[in-house]
């Protein structure tokens, strides 16, 4: 690897850690800069779940004090979740690179058009509890194929969450994000545990990314406060129909 090679890793870590402290995202960036740099797309995959992680982490430890006050009733939709990630993290092993090659663009549209319409999937954060939802069997039905997404791709699985835990569970928009946050956390602890045994992991670029995309994140938080949301998504969508674009071509060719 060239020195340029590893500072454009660094640089999309970090323009990914930004991304998601201001809109969510940055596992296109990540992906993308594995990929377009010679990396296989199921390994490209693996690692920018490793990458993305202690986002997760620190996302849920952020909420620590309200998931303290709702974990027993959030341990189903957490089981789910284990079950639902190692089917989609077996699902994606099961593959080889071309397989998962000719399905990266149809993934990246769909995860591009659910960034996109994020902000009308996302719950109110006005969203005031009902008693009579929630603990419904229609609740870790819908976690489980959003785990089995987020253990096979990942991209745009916060939404999806969001989305419909919003449908399905009671509570206020805080209580809501700190459980997409938990439950996140846990679909990517599965993923990472079946990726590193899997052997798929390139743990240079992870390694060069991690740091880019910590500080990113520290950025982002500046960022956000002057930035206009709006004009943050643009670009990710951008990226996002880019790279689908770019792999539609390539799986023509």
């Amino acid at each position: 690897m060239s020195l340029l090679e590893a500072v454009l890793l660094f640089l999309s870590g970090f323009f990914a850690g930004a991304i998601n402290a201001v809109a969510g995202g940055g596992t296109f960036l990540t992906f993308g800069a594995m990929t377009l740099g010679g990396i296989s797309p199921i390994s490209a995959n693996a690692t920018s779940s490793i990458v993305q992680f202690p986002g997760y982490v620190t996302s849920t430890l952020a909420y620590w004090s309200d998931i303290k006050r709702m974990w027993r009733g959030a341990l189903v939709l957490a089981l789910v979740s284990v079950l639902g990630s190692l089917g989609g993290a077996l699902i994606l092993l099961s593959l080889d690179n071309p397989q998962f090659q000719s399905l990266v663009p149809w993934l990246l549209v769909a995860a591009t058009a659910l960034f996109a319409a994020g902000p009308w999937l996302t719950p109110k954060r006005a969203h005031q509890e009902d008693a009579s939802r929630g603990r419904s069997l229609a609740s870790p039905f819908l976690q489980f194929f959003t785990a089995i997404y987020g253990g096979f791709f990942g991209a745009g699985m916060g939404i999806m969450m969001l989305a419909t835990l919003g449908l399905t569970e009671s509570g206020d928009y805080h209580r809501l994000n700190a459980l997409k946050n938990m439950l996140a956390t846990v679909i990517a602890i599965v993923a990472i545990a079946v990726f590193v045994s899997g052997g798929v992991v390139a743990w240079l670029h992870a390694a060069l990314m991690a740091p880019g995309v910590a500080l990113g994140g520290w950025s982002g938080v500046w960022a956000a406060r002057r930035l206009p949301q709006g004009v943050v998504r643009g670009v990710v969508i951008a990226v996002g129909l880019a790279l689908a674009a770019y792999y539609f071509h390539r799986n023509a060719g």
